[in-house]
C-alpha cells in the first residue's frame, strides 16, 4: 500500500546520484560492522575456553552473520554455525554456548542503544499510533533496566552456574560482560551509520538509529527473512514528514545492497572455501589413519 503510487523514477535518480565517496564511506562502516559482529565469536571463544584460532573463527562467524541477515537466524545463526564448528572439532554443548553468548551480546547491545534512544524520546512517533511517545519511553526504561540488571548480575551474583535441560549456563565475568555491552552497542551504532551515510542530513543520526531499532524488532516479530518490506514500511511511516518516499527507498535499497547482498555474495564464496578446506582436512586425516593401520 505504501509503494502503490511510488515514483520509481525518483528512486532511480536518487540511487544514481550517490557519489563514490559516499558509497565508499558506507562500505567502510559495513566492513567495520561485520568485523565487530564476527568478533562476538572471539568473545565466545574466551567464554567457552575452546582453542580454535582466530583465523578459523572470524571467517566462520562472518559467513554465519551474512546468512543470518538474509536467510533468517535458523539458517545462518544456528544451522551453519553448528555445521561449521562441528567440522572444526567442537562438541554440541560448546557450540550451543557460543551461539547463546553471541545472541546475548547482540541483544544486550540492542537493549542499551534502543533503551537510551527511546527514553530520550527518539524517534518521534506520528500522531495516532497507540503506543505513543510516553509508552515508548516506558519501554526504553524497561530495556535499560534489563540490560543494567544483566551487567550487575555478572558483577555481583554469587551463584554463577545453572543447569537447564542438560545445558550449563554460566554468567560471564564482569569484564567479559562489559565487552559484550560495548561490542553489541557498537555494532548497532555502525548499522545506523550506514543508513545515515546514504540519507541527506535532515532527520539526524539519533532519529535514524532509533528508527532502525524499531524496524529491527518489528522484523524479528514478523519472522520475515531480512525484514524484507518491514524495514521499508517502518522508515516510511516514521520519517515520511522529513524525507520523500523516493529518497528513503533509494537509501534503503542502497543499505540492503551494501549491508545484506554484497556481504552475502562474499560469504557464499567464503563458505565454499571453508567447505573445501574442511574436505581436504578430512582427506588428510583419513590418509593418516589408513597409514597408521597399515603400519
Amino acid at each position: 500500500m505504501l509503494l502503490r503510487n511510488q515514483d520509481w523514477g525518483e528512486v532511480w535518480h536518487a540511487l544514481t546520484s550517490y557519489r563514490p565517496t559516499v558509497l565508499l564511506l558506507a562500505l567502510g562502516f559495513v566492513v567495520c560492522s561485520f568485523v565487530l559482529f564476527s568478533s562476538y565469536d572471539l568473545l565466545g571463544r574466551r567464554y567457552t575456553g575452546h582453542r580454535l584460532p582466530a583465523r578459523q573463527v572470524l571467517p566462520l562467524a562472518f559467513v554465519c552473520y551474512a546468512f543470518n541477515l538474509n536467510l533468517s537466524a535458523w539458517v545462518g545463526g544456528v544451522a551453519l554455525r553448528f555445521r561449521l564448528y562441528s567440522r572444526l572439532g567442537l562438541d554440541t554443548p560448546t557450540i550451543t554456548r557460543i551461539l547463546g553468548f553471541g545472541l546475548v551480546t547482540n541483544w544486550l547491545g540492542y537493549l542499551l542503544v534502543a533503551g537510551c534512544l527511546f527514553t530520550l524520546g527518539f524517534p518521534k512517533l506520528p500522531a495516532g499510533l497507540e503506543i505513543g511517545s510516553s509508552g515508548l519511553r516506558v519501554i526504553g526504561i524497561a530495556m535499560l533496566i534489563a540490560a543494567i540488571g544483566y551487567l550487575l548480575a555478572c558483577r555481583f551474583a554469587k551463584r554463577r552456574e545453572w543447569n537447564i535441560r542438560g545445558q550449563q549456563i554460566t554468567l560471564p565475568s564482569w569484564r567479559l560482560a562489559a565487552l559484550q555491552a560495548l561490542m553489541g552497542a557498537g555494532n548497532w551504532c555502525l548499522m545506523g551509520l550506514v543508513i545515515h551515510t546514504l540519507l541527506p542530513e535532515k532527520a539526524g543520526y539519533p532519529t535514524l538509529l532509533a528508527t532502525l531499532m524499531v524496524s529491527s524488532i518489528a522484523g524479528v516479530i514478523t519472522h520475515i527473512p531480512a525484514g524484507l518490506g518491514v524495514l521499508e514500511s517502518v522508515f516510511i511511516t516514521l520519517l515520511q514528514g522529513q524525507y520523500s518516499q523516493g529518497t528513503l527507498l533509494a537509501a534503503l535499497i542502497g543499505y540492503r545492497a551494501v549491508y545484506f547482498l554484497l556481504p552475502l555474495l562474499v560469504a557464499c564464496v567464503t563458505y565454499l572455501v571453508l567447505e573445501r578446506v574442511a574436505a581436504r582436512q578430512r582427506g588428510r586425516a583419513g590418509t593418516s589413519a589408513t597409514e597408521g593401520e597399515a603400519g
